[in-house]
């Protein structure tokens, strides 16, 4: 009779390093939830150009007052991939306000988050890092928990569809040469870098009309914005060493179900039968993808 075969139990290293992938992208999950909250307070007369602004530009000045006397940031390592990162940022953003302006809020976002999915395969084609069948599976249930969340329907012109499809794209790009130039370069030149390069490709829409903060609230909710993407970027970035670009873009999805808790609690906003549907299907995806990659670190130990 065949015997069992046992999956050794991870390291003691290998489990922390596994706990804090996932604490990392929750924590940045968490924060850029509250990001959001800044955004949605800010008044309408600002636009997103503005906002963006903001938050490039002041990403720039405030990793050089924190790290500035420490970092080189115009000497990174791998140039031209940390080129790549940031105007893939920075499309990112752009391609996904165009999208918004352009179809309905839910389809956008829901074509935005299938990101993970896009990591899986650049990871896969540009650097070997391959996600299994089940792992697609995983991310499968992901895309179909945001689905359920934000009552996705296939609305819109090919137009704003295929701008949802590209920020989702670049995204997963994006995340894709994070995970590679974590190997080098730390958290923090890699976010000034985006913050760079999209800074200066949101900077004309900006010039055309920009708005300034009047008021001392405004100003600290300017500052909130800029504290919190900043704080979030580098604990993405650096949760990046811990975790594969798919499952750590997978876990990111969580931001969306902190977000409505932050609704809920803050703008007194409705939760319905989707948040606990569609938000059971993303935790249980993630789940499942960081059990995955137990086993398979298990398998890898086993077999050495």
């Amino acid at each position: 009779m065949a015997t069992a075969v046992k999956v050794p139990p991870l390291a003691e290293g290998e489990r922390e390093r596994a706990c804090a992938g996932v604490l990392l992208m929750l924590g940045a999950a968490l924060i850029f939830a509250f990001l959001g909250v800044f955004i949605k307070m800010m008044d309408p007369r600002f636009r997103l150009w503005d906002i963006a602004a903001y938050r490039f530009w002041g990403g720039v000045v405030a990793l050089l007052i924190a790290f500035g006397w420490r970092e080189n940031f115009l000497r990174p390592e791998n140039p031209r991939l940390m080129l790549a990162r940031g105007v893939a940022g920075g499309l990112t953003f752009i391609c996904l306000v165009a999208a918004i302006r352009t179809i309905p809020f839910s389809t956008a976002m829901v074509l935005f988050y299938s990101f993970p999915a896009f990591a899986a395969f650049f990871s896969s084609r540009l650097f070997g890092e391959k996600a299994s069948g089940k792992e697609y599976l995983f991310i499968g249930l992901t895309v179909a928990g945001v689905a359920v969340l934000f009552d996705y329907a296939f609305d819109g012109g090919f137009a704003g569809q295929l701008l949802g499809v590209m920020a989702g794209l670049l995204a997963g790009l994006a995340t894709c040469l994070v995970r590679k130039l974590r190997e080098n370069n730390g958290p923090a030149i890699i976010y000034f870098h985006m913050c760079l390069w999209g800074g200066l490709m949101t900077l004309p829409f900006f010039l055309d009309g920009p708005r300034f903060p009047a008021k001392g609230v405004e100003w600290l909710l300017v500052a909130g914005i800029v504290l919190t993407s900043t704080v979030a970027q580098l604990l993405m970035t650096t949760g990046f060493k811990y975790c594969k670009s798919w499952q750590g873009g997978v876990l990111m999805t969580s931001e969306v179900l902190f977000a409505m808790v932050l609704g809920v609690a803050l703008f007194s906003e409705q939760i319905s039968w989707r948040f606990f549907v569609g938000g059971s299907m993303v935790v249980a995806s993630a789940f499942l993808i960081q059990v995955g990659n137990k086993r398979q670190v298990g398998n890898k130990r086993r077999q050495a």
